[in-house]
């Protein structure tokens, strides 16, 4: 398994960099916050790599940071998560950014990267969560949580979980939306929102 690559950068484009080492061209696919790292043309560089073999191809990702490519490993340990989807996910947020959504439960941060629907995001967050904790990684701010005794919630969230919702993403859910829009949604409005 190759680790990382040290070498003279000899192209780059947002989602690929060649690095040149002892002579050797490895194409790297890369995120966005990576390419934005990179130094010019010509230039020395190391990106920390992973290198994905499937039966067909041998693909290597690079990062600027080991704690982009930790948080890469975990996403594509996700069923449903490749490595190019994982990949994206880091182009549109940065780790720590993407970190505090999954353990903040925000699954409307989670799920408005493209290509990242509903289903997709709470299972990001339903699987990385704990393991997060576990590492020792806190949320910057406290993640907000509704009062149980609301009636509305409560007759929602009932709702959600006979349609086969998972109750913790279902609360999370609520309490997203009730945070954002307010305790004036009835209780149809709450659950179709709920299903977006």
């Amino acid at each position: 398994m190759i680790a990382y690559i040290d070498g003279k950068l000899a192209y780059k484009e947002p989602t690929m960099a060649i690095i040149d080492v002892g002579g050797v061209g490895y194409e790297v696919h890369i995120s966005l916050q990576t390419y934005s790292t990179l130094p010019g043309g010509g230039e020395r560089c190391k990106l920390f790599t992973h290198q994905h073999i499937r039966e067909d191809n041998h693909t290597l990702f690079g990062f600027a940071s080991a704690d982009e490519k930790s948080l890469f490993l975990d996403l594509i340990s996700v069923s449903g998560i490749g490595p190019n989807t994982a990949l994206g996910m880091l182009s549109s947020l940065t780790p720590s950014d993407l970190r505090l959504a999954i353990l903040s439960e925000n699954v409307r941060a989670v799920q408005a990267i493209k290509g990242i629907g509903a289903k997709t995001a709470q299972r990001v967050i339903l699987e990385l969560k704990d393991k997060m904790k576990k590492a020792g990684i806190v949320p910057d701010a406290p993640t907000y949580r509704q009062g149980a005794t609301n009636p509305v919630r409560e007759e929602a969230l009932a709702a959600l979980v006979a349609l086969g919702l998972p109750r913790p993403a279902a609360e999370k859910n609520l309490d997203t939306i009730l945070k954002r829009e307010g305790d004036h949604l009835g209780v149809e409005d709450l659950i179709r929102m709920a299903l977006r």
